[in-house]
């Protein structure tokens, strides 16, 4: 997998426990898709990055 999502993820501060609970995936996803161990499927790679980058641009307003 790109590490895209655990870069993306770590930039706002958010850890995979505080991810789990706002995207509702497994912990063991989040855990394999950081080590490389399994690829997300590119579709949800893509929404993902969008929403992270959508909550980053919201926590730079604050």
């Amino acid at each position: 997998m790109s590490s895209k999502i655990k870069e993306a993820r770590m930039h706002l501060g958010m850890s995979r426990a505080e991810m789990h609970r706002q995207f509702e995936i497994p912990l063991r996803t989040l855990e394999d898709w950081d080590s490389g161990k399994r690829n997300p499927p590119v579709w949800a790679e893509k929404l993902i990055l969008e929403k992270l980058e959508r909550m980053k641009e919201e926590q730079e307003t604050k």
